[in-house]
């Protein structure tokens, strides 16, 4: 550390291997002061702007923004926030065209502008020593401030890494490319500010030394520069040769100290840290005017360009939005560049945004642009391993990249190579190396993040295999302890195992539950036990009972409403047959008979249902001499009965003979009488089958001196009285049919 500090204040310059002095062609745009482009009515804000990785987007479509609102928020600081950079309305969330050699889309919020171009609440800082060096970076990471020389690295990442590491600190203003000029114009124009921003970062950082770097081509800026600082010490203000490419992070720390910085490593290892100044403009604007990135100076240059110059331009701008604001006219045979000629790249369609990587927008004519030549062999002349400024083999390379030899690529160190393209400007054969190059790299970049994902997944995987394995080692250990303490147990209580005493205990009282419900069984002769189902069968009857109540009082109601329709049909025949001439006497016998027939009917009904109530036995215990009766069949049968007897009861009604006119000199037969028979006989008949019911035994133990019912008798005598009921309706018609 103390050898850099020695070496950079000698006040010596050094030189670096290779490079290049092109044609300079900065005159174009550096004439005039920076100016503000036209506000355009839509932008196209790319969710990633940086190199890293992109944050997790805070609006959806429809959400009206405000200027300098944060759009999306980010997990660590390498993953940039983005904001909107005018007020207006997300309209969309999709890819959109991307500035990029590929054509590819990329994710992109869509806003609309109102207009009004009004800023979100802000909170500016008079002073921003009042604050620690992480609130400090956590305002610069909260801005969204990425590095804006060209690498577009997180700010807040690169400052964070190098606390208390950092002993000198570079401000790049070389701004080595032939037609850029922002970094000109912004040391001339903005040069307070850009004082103020190194001193916030010399704040953070407190290196020993903090120098703005600038080439002798912009003698401008180096005067803006000296006034700002007014005469303080604080900041040194180097000027270096002009040549290509010294602005290159390494190159320049080369240049002032004359150290390399190791391969593979970053500069911050020998104590150096690297600022654009543009970036240090940006940072001011960040802690002191609460403002977070939202636009910078882009150069527009090109003899396509009629109003050439430098502007601030909003991020997300259409690239042909801000070409038609200075008087460009498209002609498909001449490209558009973004960025310089030298390490700048084609713009397959000109409606890509504007991000925090374009610095210039480049738009030659026919006398600054001619197409590429026809690429030819490599005859292994070495001019580009002359011209490499951190001494590569680029014919080597060339070989390896076109056979897709990514190990040799990679030994030959490719990776160290910054893209500068001098090896191309240089190469006879006409050879596009940097293309090669770069996509070589980016062959090599997706192979070992696939390789990073599968040693995650191996990770992964071993860690969850441990963890099963420690999960399993660990019930071993509980199984084991457990076994201890129950021979501990077995030993403390003389032999006895506890286990086995618990078990015996289970199984008397399980037998004891056992011998309990057998007490309340039935056990026959055979010496089969049938659980007592008394309280159960109980209930049934119960809810039975309660059924037929309520079919009785329905049928009580049926049978007055047939009394009534009887008593009508006996007034309307009585009437008829007065108008028919039929033997008087012969009706009165037929009437005579047909009730003598209803009458015998319903007496032996009746003796019928006298013989099954008195056959039915009394529900009493069962002693040890006396048969067993099944519940379920005695129940069975009985509704049998009941049922038979009902329909008996239906039978007679229907044999009853209707009342016919009498004749003066036979007995009279009342029709309203004989109705009245008939629903008396249908009562008495629904009343012997109630009594039936009520009769019924629960199931339980019968008596030694009863018998069992038999329900084959009830089923035979419920027959011979429907047979002798139907018999007598047959002889009453065909003595009807013979006096006709």
């Amino acid at each position: 550390m103390t050898d850099i500090l020695t070496r950079y204040n000698s006040g010596k310059l050094w030189d670096f291997d290779g490079g290049i002095h092109p044609m300079e062609m900065k005159s174009q745009s550096n004439s005039q002061p920076i100016s503000t482009a036209v506000l355009a009515p839509k932008f196209y804000i790319p969710v990633k702007q940086h190199l890293g990785t992109a944050g997790n987007i805070l609006v959806k479509v429809g959400d009206k923004v405000l200027k300098g609102q944060a759009l999306t928020q980010g997990d660590g600081l390498r993953a940039l926030p983005v904001h909107a950079p005018t007020s207006g309305v997300v309209t969309d969330i999709a890819p959109y065209v991307a500035a990029h050699p590929s054509g590819l889309s990329e994710l992109a919020i869509h806003i609309e502008a109102d207009g009004k171009d009004q800023w979100r609440e802000q909170q500016p800082m008079d002073d921003f020593l009042h604050q620690t060096p992480e609130q400090l970076i956590e305002k610069i990471y909260q801005a969204g401030i990425a590095g804006l020389g060209g690498a577009v690295f997180p700010t807040a990442a690169k400052v964070s890494s190098a606390q208390n590491m950092a002993k000198l600190l570079i401000i790049n203003g070389a701004e080595c490319e032939p037609y850029i000029t922002c970094d000109d114009r912004l040391m001339r124009d903005y040069a307070e500010e850009i004082i103020e921003g190194v001193r916030i970062l010399r704040y953070i950082l407190r290196p020993e030394k903090a120098v703005i770097a600038i080439e002798d081509n912009k003698p401008e800026a180096v005067s803006a520069l000296e006034h700002a600082l007014q005469g303080a010490n604080d900041i040194d203000i180097r000027v270096i040769p002009t040549k290509y490419p010294s602005g290159a992070s390494h190159q320049l720390i080369q240049v002032l100290t004359g150290m390399e910085v190791p391969q593979g490593k970053r500069s911050s290892s020998i104590g150096v840290l690297m600022q654009n100044v543009g970036t240090a403009l940006a940072i001011k604007r960040a802690i002191i005017n609460d403002e977070p990135l939202i636009e910078r100076v882009v150069t527009l240059t090109g003899d396509k360009i009629p109003q050439k110059g430098n502007q601030w331009v909003r991020f997300g701008t259409p690239i042909s939005f801000l070409l038609q604001q200075v008087g460009y006219q498209q002609d498909e045979r001449l490209p558009v560049y973004l960025g310089g000629p030298m390490m700048g790249l084609a713009l397959p369609n000109l409606d890509a945004p504007v991000t925090k990587l374009a610095n210039c927008i480049l738009a030659p004519d026919h006398f600054e642009y001619a197409p590429p030549p026809a690429e030819q062999p490599c005859i292994r002349c070495s001019a580009c391993s002359d011209a490499c400024p951190v001494h590569l083999m680029p014919q080597q390379l060339y070989w390896f990249a076109r056979a897709e030899d990514h190990e040799k690529s990679q030994q030959y160190q490719l990776m160290d190579c910054i893209e500068c393209g001098v090896c191309a400007y240089v190469c006879p054969s006409h050879i596009p190396l940097i293309q090669y190059f770069r996509q070589e790299k980016a062959k090599i970049w997706d192979i070992e993040e696939k390789a990073k994902k599968a040693e995650e997944a191996k990770i992964r995987f071993e860690a969850r295999q441990a963890r099963l394995e420690k999960e399993e080692q660990a019930r071993k250990a509980r199984t084991e302890r457990a076994a201890a303490a129950r021979r501990a147990e077995v030993a403390a209580s003389d032999g006895v195992d506890p286990v086995q005493a618990a078990l015996e205990r289970l199984k008397a009282k399980k037998a004891q539950s056992e011998s309990t419900a057998e007490t309340h069984a039935i056990v026959t002769e055979k010496g089969e036990v049938l659980p007592d189902n008394a309280e159960m069968m109980a209930e049934r009857k119960a809810r039975r009972l309660a059924r037929q109540q309520q079919a009785q009082q329905a049928e009580a109601k049926e049978i007055i409403e047939d009394n009534n329709t009887e008593t009508a049909k006996s007034a309307v025949q009585k009437t008829t047959e007065k108008h028919t001439a039929v033997p008087q006497e012969d009706n009165a016998v037929d009437s005579k008979k047909a009730a003598v027939a209803a009458a015998l009917a319903r007496a032996k009904a009746k003796k019928l249902a006298q013989t099954q109530t008195e056959a039915e036995p009394a529900p009493t215990e069962q002693t040890e001499n006396s048969e067993v009766a099944d519940p379920k069949k005695a129940a069975v049968a009985a509704a049998i009965a009941r049922a038979k007897a009902k329909k008996l009861a239906q039978s007679q009604t229907e044999a009853e003979p209707a009342p016919t006119e009498q004749t003066e000199s036979s007995e009279a037969v009342d029709p309203k009488k004989a109705a009245v028979a008939a629903a008396i006989a249908r009562a008495k008949a629904k009343k012997l089958a109630q009594s039936q019911t009520e009769a019924e035994p629960a199931p339980t133990d019968q008596t030694e001196s009863s018998e069992a019912v038999d329900p084959k008798k009830a089923a035979v005598a419920a027959a011979i009285a429907r047979a002798k009921a139907k018999k007598l309706a047959q002889q009453q018609a065909q003595n009807k049919t013979t006096q006709n």
